[in-house]
């Protein structure tokens, strides 16, 4: 059984969005699959997709074959995971030396405020 990664296309005529897919290479584009891995909306713009990245290299290796739009779909969103990643830690490193320096701060004491 040959599987592919690739787009089944729902909602309204004119209005075009796709779920992305494992499906096996003989089933029609929107008949049965595997597993849904995502979405992809090419109406909307800014992040237009979401995608489970661990899923397809999970399924990619294992051998199943993306789709051109998929591939690029892949690659767009690890790209916008690992710039999300990294913005996060400064974060947590900025309030953990808060947290030290409000830790290490010693009580005041009744001579101070009188």
């Amino acid at each position: 059984m040959s599987v592919s990664i690739r787009l089944r296309r729902e909602g309204a005529k004119n209005r075009p969005y796709y779920k992305v897919v494992v499906a096996d290479s003989r089933s029609p584009r929107d008949g049965k699959f595997i597993e849904v891995i995502g979405m992809y909306d090419p109406k909307k713009t800014g992040r237009n997709s979401s995608l489970n990245v661990e899923r397809a290299e999970y399924w990619i290796s294992k051998g199943a074959q993306p789709s051109d739009t998929v591939r690029s779909l892949i690659k767009k969103n690890k790209k916008m995971t690992t710039a999300a990643e990294p913005s996060s830690q400064p974060e947590r490193e900025t309030s953990q030396s808060i947290q030290d320096e409000v830790s290490t701060a010693s009580p005041p004491t009744p001579a101070d405020s009188a």
